[in-house]
């Protein structure tokens, strides 16, 4: 098994488990990965997923290049290839949870793509970050470029591009490519799995909103903000407040 699915309580784990290839990701584990976040889906009680390295010291190598090249005249796979891709980048950047990518060590290409998709990203001080198309003649996808544009700019984005250099987790902060340098997740778990659930899913619809390039209210947004009004972790929210203790939203 390559990348798997378990669950921790309140945390969802989308494991990449391909220790002996430092986790480069095949065709047949992108295809996989729609169907795992179809498990995560049907979770009940889940507060947040993390995608991370079934093993320490490395998150991915990015695509598994003598795949690559071993079908590069091959058009029907390169086509399933770029489609696999891009479903999982889109079904994992809409999953209703927040997600995170916990990046302990290597973080290249493709593997950079997938931590890309997801809402946060926390990387350890050894994690370093390079988007490398450029030292291999092959080029970057579209949706991978837009991503990686909406968190760095396009000035970071075109430089991280056109050199394939890669950087270590200082810079990739100050650059905005990470959120948080921490030894795990766990903080940033427990702070999530602490706070609505239903508010979280609801922020990040219209986040989602927002970042596919819709400007303004409509009736669907509004009725969104409504409602949040009548939910019931907006009553144990407000009376938690009230009484000076810390909501209970399980």
């Amino acid at each position: 098994m390559t990348i798997r699915y378990q669950r921790e309580g309140t945390t969802g784990y989308l494991l990449i488990d391909r220790a002996d290839r430092r986790n480069a990701i095949t065709l047949e584990m992108w295809q996989a990965i729609p169907s795992l976040l179809d498990e995560v889906e049907a979770e009940e009680g889940l507060s947040v997923l993390v995608v991370k390295s079934a093993d320490d010291g490395y998150f991915s190598a990015g695509a598994d290049i003598r795949e690559l090249l071993a079908n590069k005249d091959d058009d029907d796979w390169r086509a399933a290839n770029h489609a696999a891709i891009s479903e999982t980048q889109h079904r994992l950047e809409r999953c209703p949870l927040p997600t995170v990518a916990f990046i302990d060590g290597d973080c290249i290409g493709g593997g950079c793509g997938l931590a890309l998709a997801c809402d946060i990203r926390v990387a350890t001080p050894r994690a370093r970050f390079g988007i490398t198309p450029a030292k291999l003649g092959i080029v970057y996808p579209f949706h991978d470029i837009k991503l990686l544009i909406e968190l760095v700019g396009p000035g970071q984005a075109k430089r991280l591009l056109y050199t394939g250099d890669l950087i270590d987790v200082a810079e990739a902060r100050d650059i905005g490519l990470i959120e948080i340098i921490a030894s795990s997740p766990d903080a940033l778990e427990r702070a999530i799995s602490k706070a609505s659930g239903s508010s979280n899913r609801v922020m990040k619809a219209l986040m989602r909103r927002i970042l596919d390039g819709q400007v303004a209210e409509d009736a669907k947004t509004q009725a969104l903000f409504a409602d949040g009004f009548r939910s019931a972790d907006f009553l144990e929210g407000a009376q938690a407040f009230i009484e000076k203790r810390a909501p209970d939203f399980s």
